[in-house]
């Protein structure tokens, strides 16, 4: 892990860009000695500094002492995109839009991205938690699909929060009935890109003895922002 900025924030987090081979990444950390961490994944086609990510990630920081890091993954944010990650984007943005099936779509696409991306965040978890002021247990908030992996494989991530927007290949939800995690499920009611039925299902899914559901009306990208204190709320009780 090699650091290529840092500045001091002006709600006392440090935050930190560093790059991991050909993986680069954000780090935000606050004052104190010793912090949890939290692994902060995006959702699709966005970037480690898209905005709302990085809201959640100071406020994390800064109100509730957590360290939290985010990368780009596979295709996403700095890192290059292949051909056929185009083609799979246009594909289903076209499907979308005319109503079709997307489901042969998203396994394509995403399954892929999910085989690549769990190996890197496992590297950075390794470097994260070799770095001092930094400890386990370790949550992960992002994106279901990767998320569902990495609760599977990882045993060092201890408490994990999903967003239902994501689109979520039928082979990960077959893998979501082996997470066990203590759970919190980000869902909106109305999200005009995902199918809430499905959402629903999902949820049933997971084998977690503590699972949460939150539904809040709106679209897509209209979750209320008190969603993040309460989400906050969940990693200091399960992370503390």
């Amino acid at each position: 892990m090699r650091f290529t900025s840092e500045r001091r924030l002006d709600d006392g987090v440090l935050e930190r860009e560093f790059t991991l081979g050909e993986v680069p990444g954000l780090l935000w950390t606050p004052g104190s000695a010793s912090a949890p961490l939290i692994l902060m994944g995006h959702n699709g086609g966005l970037h480690k500094r898209e905005a709302r990510l990085v809201a959640r990630a100071r406020h994390y920081a800064a109100a509730y002492g957590f360290a939290v890091a985010a990368i780009d993954a596979p295709g996403h944010g700095e890192r290059p995109r292949s051909a056929a990650d185009e083609r799979s984007r246009a594909d289903l943005r076209r499907a979308m839009r005319a109503g079709e099936p997307v489901d042969d779509i998203v396994d394509g696409f995403i399954v892929p991205l999910v085989d690549k991306a769990v190996p890197e965040w496992r590297l950075t978890l390794d470097a994260l938690l070799s770095l001092p002021g930094i400890g386990a247990p370790v949550g992960y908030s992002g994106m279901t699909a990767i998320g569902i992996r990495l609760a599977v494989v990882e045993p060092r991530v201890c408490a994990a929060a999903f967003f239902a927007g994501g689109f979520v290949p039928g082979a990960l939800r077959e893998e979501a009935r082996r997470v066990g995690v203590p759970l919190l499920f980000l869902m909106q009611w109305d999200d005009e890109g995902n199918d809430r039925g499905r959402a629903l299902e999902l949820f049933d899914a997971f084998n977690s003895r503590e699972k949460t559901l939150h539904a809040n009306l709106g679209g897509h990208a209209g979750t209320p922002w008190f969603e993040v204190d309460d989400g906050a709320r969940f990693f200091t009780r399960h992370l503390s």
